[in-house]
């Protein structure tokens, strides 16, 4: 795992994970552009990273609790194996992010840019993505339970081999996304 950005040692290593993700936090709060932060495995709660630009970052393994994304931008930032839980992305513009593996519940993307994105083998409960734009993004081999993609453009979007139980797709445009391997 790569140290933490400021510091010598990873999340494993480090002294005090509590201390090092406020101080993360902390970092986060006084910039309105954070480029190549690497904070992987670290713990936030309610800490709000809206409003912001993050480009090149690392969020492996991290936890993230109760914390707004809203109207954040994001180019490039890696959350795989990362959870979330009650978490507001909505009206963000996120493009080339990875949510690989990520555990991802009660949350809301709504009336989002959500393009290229990279949600394989992700499990995604009671989550909101209405109204957003999800051109081109992946939820291959993803476990979806209880969540709305409702008035979405899901234009080339992947859901093969995606366990889908209780997703709604109404008026979204359905006949352009993929579904079984082949279907392109």
């Amino acid at each position: 795992m790569p140290a933490i950005t400021g510091s010598r040692l990873c999340a494993v290593h480090a002294a005090n994970k509590e201390n090092e993700a406020a101080r993360i936090g902390r970092y986060i709060s006084e910039r309105m552009v954070v480029k190549d932060l690497n904070a992987p495995g670290l713990h936030f709660e309610s800490v709000d990273f809206s409003h912001r630009k993050f480009y090149g970052c690392n969020f492996r393994g991290a936890a993230f609790s109760m914390c707004l994304f809203t109207e954040s931008l994001m180019r490039m930032v890696f959350f795989d194996f990362a959870s979330f839980h009650n978490c507001d992305f909505s009206k963000s513009d996120l493009q080339f992010l990875s949510f690989a593996g990520a555990n991802i519940r009660d949350c809301t993307f709504e009336g989002s840019e959500l393009m290229h994105l990279n949600y394989g083998g992700a499990v995604i409960r009671d989550c909101t993505f209405n109204k957003s734009n999800l051109y081109n993004s992946r939820f291959i081999n993803a476990d979806m339970e209880y969540s709305d993609f409702i008035d979405c453009n899901i234009k080339k979007v992947y859901f093969i081999q995606a366990k889908q139980e209780s997703i709604s797709f109404k008026s979204s445009n359905t006949g352009e996304a993929v579904f079984t391997p082949g279907e392109e």
